[in-house]
């Protein structure tokens, strides 16, 4: 694919405005860590329980009337699905979606009750990205990827946008330091782009953590040839793009990485102090900062990026 321009700060407010049209803020709550206020952004509320709305949006809706027409194509494990769906849908659009067959079913069934078509792939065997690739070509239609896509980013960094702006009406300051969960880099490289005097720190798990050690590199590393089994369906990139690398990058963002266990405990966090339901790939961020592993300090935003789980595997993660 063809990237005709690079994200801005400026692409980033055009989206905060177009989806302050249609949606109202993600609530944003505050609990003390350490004796440190923080603030926590819940883009696990949003209609379809995750920040992927906000980059679907601009992206479509950047369209003219003969691309919208003809549809588009994305690849996701559900949550990008659902935001494309959902966006789709509001605007009139045909949508297909390539997921893989082992994607949680809450996330397949949100897709499929949105209106958008949803094709199958194998994992571990085959590439989502030739698939929809394909499709999208054979139907005249605009590939939308996950976060390889100027607007997508642009439309993710919005809740930055957001978030500043409730911080400054509770008296929090300026954001000073964010801690985001991180799979291609989206949602991390928007926000870095919306908030320019703040520090970034993505967080991904163990063993996915490919930006970390792309960012220490100072060059793209992929995941290694075997990656271990994770819970964080959505943060299963195995190599990050040019895009976002290249904004986070320059911003001289950190990467940490944090283990199922401690995942699973920031999950009980969320439900036990914040009365969240938090998807594991959304409460990485989380779990950096109760693991000691991301320093609280006054200003410090986490954003808390989902909130789509298995009903089963959740009630066994927080009965732990």
């Amino acid at each position: 694919m063809t990237i005709l321009r690079q994200p801005t700060r400026a692409g980033v407010r055009d989206a905060a405005a177009k989806i302050a049209a249609i949606l109202p803020p993600t609530p944003l709550f505050v609990s003390e860590i350490k004796n440190v206020p923080v603030a926590f952004k819940a883009e696990s509320l949003q209609p379809i329980g995750a920040f992927k709305i906000r980059g679907a949006w601009h992206r479509l809706t950047a369209l003219d009337e003969n691309a919208r027409a003809r549809g588009v194509v994305a690849f996701s494990s559900g949550n990008h699905a659902q935001g494309v769906a959902w966006a789709a849908k509001r605007l009139g659009m045909p949508a297909t979606i390539v997921m893989p067959a082992d994607a949680p079913r809450a996330k397949v069934e949100g897709t499929l009750a949105l209106g958008a078509e949803v094709v199958s792939y194998d994992r571990a065997t085959e590439s989502r990205e030739q698939i929809a690739a394909r499709l999208a070509e054979a139907r005249g239609a605009t590939l939308v990827p996950s976060f390889d896509d100027p607007w997508v980013i642009e439309g993710q960094g919005s809740a930055g946008i957001e978030a500043a702006a409730q911080m400054a009406a509770a008296r929090l300051g300026t954001p000073s330091h964010v801690v985001v969960p991180c799979g291609g880099g989206g949602l991390a490289a928007g926000i870095t782009l919306a908030l320019l005097d703040a520090a970034i720190t993505v967080v991904e798990p163990q063993g996915w953590d490919d930006m970390r050690r792309s960012l220490e590199a100072s060059w793209i590393l992929p995941v290694g040839d075997s990656p271990p089994p994770t819970a964080c369906d959505a943060l299963q990139t195995k190599q990050v793009s040019p895009l976002t690398f290249d904004v986070l990058s320059r911003r001289d963002a950190k990467g940490v990485a944090v283990s199922e266990i401690e995942i699973v405990a920031a999950q009980r966090w969320a439900a036990e102090k914040l009365r969240l339901v938090i998807e594991p790939g959304g409460a990485v961020a989380l779990a950096a900062l109760l693991a000691g592993k991301v320093t609280p300090v006054p200003g410090m935003l986490v954003i808390l990026s989902g909130g789509n789980v298995d009903t089963a595997a959740y009630a066994k993660a927080i009965a732990s």
